[in-house]
């Protein structure tokens, strides 16, 4: 088991002699006083960063605060945002929390804590409350205009891990007496290196230590009195020899036009991405010339994170982007929006079985996310006999690719274009993408190559250098197909995906989708008798079931874009600045669509990466 891997200690719902929630592990309260929490928000936090007034005339503004708690800051810094004419468009928050509160007592806390002009952020904050998981969460609000980017582990691993360039910091950790980890000069020198030019700090600490630790990091720190049981505060600014820190977030500058080759799950998602963040997008598709929708045909997917017992770094993208697919997703039409129906994962065999129960153990994630079950508690959830027992992902999505697809397709700002990209090429600030004839067909300062395994040869127009991008040059095309089994002759098909070695789908117009096959070195990606039966002798290895009745001879094939390591390409190109690369899905193309179009998205735009900067290394172009 890797070393590094926490699990999360989540908070337990504790009140002292006066009734005021508390930490034992801490000896300390979350907030001073009944009713006050919102105003000492307001009052350390920010008035002690000149807010509202300081975002005024921005267009974005973030934050970074330790010591999430019980999300008083956020509610309060969202509601000074609400009230303010001259407010940025965008507001970011990023916090971490070591020890968050589960929603059921979050419910009770806020809605003692919270005043009723706020209780409707409250509630949307509730709402969207994740599932106790170590990693970075992202929510949001007001239409994606307030963000809360939240790191659940210990503040020593979370914050070295975010991306980002703060104007403001909260500082709110419990008191160093009783929590030290939070005021290290280490941690305060990760925070200090997100730090914009003018960022700056308020914090309720005023220890001598605190404030030279703060001045170090390069913070003119001033202590100042405090009120309503603080003696003092703290307030700070950069100083104007430090500059922006270390490792500072770049904002891309140039006008808000993207041009995307390929029109899968990976443009799409990047497609969607941008046009909801105000972009103009044009996505150029040669599979809509040739035959009208990408996916045409595929009639059912799965979306189903992994698990692993270190929490590695497949395991750890795959949670990251299973959750983003459903938060981006769910507002989809009908004919888009993914069913979250649950996915029953069966082990292979009963040793198998005991490794995975070992392996939750030690995770220790939330019965409600992930839990193992008997072969008879898998059959019950499957709606049909199961052969083996395993685990059970209650966020396990059933997804229909070409609705999927046209609905990202259909958001606002996306205009879609049949034509086939033969070389791209730069001019200025703008790249172009142009046809056989030489036709220039679109340009933009921001250019995505998401078209598969195609994409490695459009780079080479730009860059002519392969060996630079071994990966890339290693990538190859792997065909596959599914069967279409009616329901009736599976006694109705199973009500949550069933996975394991292949996996069987709910019914999606009376048809269940059997899979998979896997060709190597295929001429071409198609149906065939014998991938027909191996893809239903898979389904029928994990379901106890006769197949009854005619099986019908429907299916779809095609070929999966396949990098060594099986994980994505994400990422702008090195040294072409604008040139972006969202390809090599693999089998989990439905797992990377929407994270990668956040990726993009947010690094353009300047936000909180909702990923950890080690993630984001693994799948950057090599």
């Amino acid at each position: 088991m890797s070393s590094t891997y926490q699990p999360l200690q989540p908070a337990t719902l504790v009140r002292n002699a006066q009734g005021l929630p508390c930490s034992p592990r801490y000896d300390d309260v979350y907030h001073p006083a009944p009713g006050d929490g919102i105003a000492q928000s307001r009052r350390v936090f920010l008035a002690g960063n000149g807010l509202p007034g300081r975002w005024a005339g921005r267009e974005t503004f973030t934050v970074c605060e330790t010591g999430f708690g019980l999300g008083l800051n956020f509610l309060a810094l969202w509601q000074a945002w609400r009230d303010d004419p001259a407010r940025p468009r965008r507001l970011h928050m990023l916090s971490v929390e070591a020890h968050p509160f589960s929603r059921d007592d979050l419910v009770t806390l806020l809605r003692e804590c919270v005043p009723d002009d706020l209780q409707s952020c409250a509630q949307a904050l509730l709402a969207q409350w994740p599932p106790l998981l170590p990693g970075l969460h992202r929510l949001e609000f007001e239409g994606g205009n307030v963000t809360l980017t939240l790191g659940l582990g210990l503040a020593e691993s979370v914050v070295p891990q975010w991306d980002a360039r703060a104007d403001a910091y909260f500082l709110d950790g419990f008191a160093p007496a009783g929590n030290p980890q939070m005021w290290t000069p280490a941690l305060l020198r990760a925070l200090s290196d997100l730090s914009a030019p003018d960022a700056t700090l308020a914090t309720w600490c005023s220890v001598g230590a605190v404030r030279r630790a703060l001045d170090e990091v390069g913070f003119a720190v001033t202590r100042r009195e405090g009120e309503a049981g603080k003696r003092h505060v703290t307030v700070g600014v950069r100083k104007p020899e430090a500059g922006a820190g270390a490792r500072a977030q770049a904002v891309f500058a140039g006008a808000h036009e993207a041009v995307i080759v390929g029109g899968g799950p990976a443009g799409a998602g990047v497609a969607q991405s941008l046009a909801l963040r105000g972009w103009r997008v044009t996505v150029v598709d040669e599979a809509a010339a040739a035959a009208g929708m990408t996916h045409a045909g595929h009639l059912a997917a799965a979306c189903t994170p992994l698990i692993a017992r270190d929490d590695n770094l497949r395991a750890r993208l795959s949670r990251a982007g299973s959750r983003r697919a459903l938060a981006r997703w769910q507002d989809l039409p009908e004919t888009g929006a993914p069913r979250v129906c649950g996915t029953v994962q069966l082990a292979r065999d009963a040793g198998r079985a005991a490794d995975l129960a070992g392996t939750l153990a030690v995770l220790a994630f939330p019965s409600s996310w992930v839990r193992a079950v008997s072969q008879e508690e898998a059959g019950a959830l499957a709606g049909v006999p199961v052969r083996r027992g395993g685990i059970f992902f209650a966020e396990g999505m059933l997804v229909r690719p070409q609705g999927l697809v046209a609905g990202l397709l259909a958001t606002p700002g996306v205009r879609r274009l049949a034509a086939r990209v033969a070389r791209v090429t730069r001019s200025g600030p703008q790249w172009r993408v142009i046809d056989e004839t030489g036709q220039v067909l679109a340009e933009a300062p921001v250019l995505v190559l998401a078209n598969a395994a195609a994409a490695p040869a459009l780079l080479r127009t730009v860059t002519g250098n392969e060996a630079a991008w071994p990966s890339l040059a290693g990538m190859h095309r792997l065909a596959g197909e599914v069967a279409h089994v009616p329901a009736d002759a599976l006694a109705g098909g199973p009500r949550c995906v069933v996975g394991g070695e292949g996996y069987l789908l709910p019914g999606v117009d009376g048809l269940c989708v059997a899979g998979s096959t896997y060709v190597h070195g295929a001429e071409r990606a198609e149906r065939s008798a014998e991938g027909r039966d191996t893809a239903i002798g898979k389904a029928l290895g994990l379901v106890d079931l006769p197949l009854a009745g005619d099986p019908g001879a429907g299916g779809w094939a095609g070929w999966r874009a396949v990098l060594p390591g099986r994980l994505p390409a994400i990422g702008e190109v090195p040294g072409a600045a604008g040139l972006w690369l969202a390809t090599g899905y693999a089998s989990r193309g439905f797992c990377w669509s929407a994270l990668a179009g956040d990726l993009v998205g947010a690094r353009l735009m300047g936000e909180p990466i909702p990923l950890e900067r080690d993630l984001q290394a693994a799948l950057g172009p090599r």
